[in-house]
């Protein structure tokens, strides 16, 4: 059984899809901290890595790896705000959820970091 909630599809739902995710950045944009910080870093760090990179190869890793970062975080934001969504009480249960995610966004930057190093020191 298909879902009361899918859309439109073909053109129309490329249309609500974008529009969908483009109130998605938006409204991590302005709740968001976290997210709001990776996208500054983003904005500079992706046009220095095309510019550093030596290859598409390098370019491609460079910013890559920090657009990766922005990504781990609106699905981490996402998480946060389905169990907050849920219920506002403690629970080791949802502790663990948003630690994961938490650690997923250390791992993305963390990631960022290697490859910029190992990429920048050869």
């Amino acid at each position: 059984m298909e879902s009361p909630y899918k859309g439109k599809t073909g053109l129309q739902r490329l249309v609500n899809a974008t529009r969908y995710s483009l109130s998605g950045l938006a409204e991590a944009a302005r709740h968001e901290d976290a997210f709001r910080q990776e996208l500054m870093l983003a904005a500079v760090l992706v046009p220095l890595g095309l510019w550093l990179g030596a290859s598409g190869v390098e370019r491609a890793l460079l910013a890559g790896s920090v657009l990766l970062v922005p990504v781990v975080e609106l699905l981490n934001s996402a998480v946060e705000a389905a169990l907050d969504r849920v219920s506002a009480e403690e629970h080791p249960l949802s502790k663990r959820a948003k630690d994961y995610g938490s650690a997923a966004v250390m791992l993305a930057l963390v990631n960022a970091a290697v490859v910029w190093l190992l990429i920048l020191a050869a």
